[in-house]
């Protein structure tokens, strides 16, 4: 049973909601997630060190359930910790397009995550978060708008600039007492889509020099100072692309754990950061 906060009005699309508390199998075909109270809100987060789990862009309700519980029970969780889900809409019924508007929608949920935090979690022990594509720029927001230091950030593929750590979410950076990064070479929509959508971006809210390659492509400049903890970029030869990061979305996909899925070792990457241990990949 898997615990997910949502800030979606609509299973696809749709504008975002102040977050409310989901509980079930959101690997199921549908989700069967149930809503549950704040009053358990307490007895779940005291205590623990609690870790956000946030998809990327153009990513619907049921795959970003399906995916995010898939990743669950390969962040190796013990009982002193707890695993959400964060489920935003950073999509649209025709793909991809909407991608330039989908920056203000992230800060926009990630400003809400931070006001939730704030709100519900003063007795959990810590606070992590993890991310993919552009929800590393929800993950920065809520960062940036804590009234406590974050334990880890964990950032794969992630659709921002590749400067932002230094520049624009500083403040997010400081926050945090370690930020780890997989970036890929072969992740071919922050290579050729990326630079040419974020300028698109700018013109609806600007905050950084546009036409930078991608914090997820090649990782921070260097050098890159503690909290920042490398490694961080993939061997090229793993041919890692921006979709191999999480497990598949798809519910009717019977085995996604079988042997050669490359997600399994983000998956342990993710972990080791949580934890704070020694990385041994990429």
């Amino acid at each position: 049973m898997s615990y997910y906060l949502n800030f979606r009005a609509n299973a696809v699309g749709g504008p975002v909601i102040d977050p409310y508390l989901l509980q079930g199998d959101g690997t199921a075909n549908p989700p069967l997630l149930r809503s549950v109270d704040w009053s358990a809100l307490d007895a779940i987060v005291s205590g623990k060190n609690v870790l956000f789990g946030v998809h990327g862009f153009n990513v619907s309700y049921e795959q970003g359930a399906c995916s995010l519980g898939r990743l669950e029970p390969h962040l190796g969780m013990g009982p002193s910790e707890v695993f959400f889900g964060v489920l935003w809409p950073g999509d649209f019924w025709i793909p991809v397009i909407n991608y330039p508007f989908e920056g203000d929608v992230a800060i926009d949920c990630g400003r809400r995550l931070a006001i939730f935090c704030r709100r519900w979690l003063s007795k959990a022990q810590s606070i992590s978060f993890l991310s993919h594509s552009l929800g590393a720029r929800l993950v920065l927001e809520a960062v940036e708008n804590l009234e406590r230091k974050t334990r880890s950030i964990c950032l794969t593929a992630a659709a921002v600039n590749r400067d932002c750590l230094s520049t624009e979410y500083a403040t997010a950076t400081a926050n945090s007492s370690a930020v780890s990064i997989l970036a890929s070479h072969n992740d071919l929509p922050l290579r050729i889509a990326f630079p040419v959508a974020d300028a698109m971006s700018d013109v609806f809210h600007y905050d950084h020099s546009p036409f930078q390659p991608a914090l997820g492509y090649g990782g921070p400049p260097s050098p890159a100072l503690p909290p920042i903890i490398p490694p961080w970029q993939i061997p090229d030869a793993a041919d890692y692309g921006h979709h191999d990061y999480l497990p598949p979305g798809d519910s009717t996909q019977n085995d996604p754990e079988s042997e050669g899925q490359k997600w399994l070792l983000p998956a342990g990457f993710m972990a080791r950061a949580f934890h704070g241990q020694t990385q041994s990949w990429p």
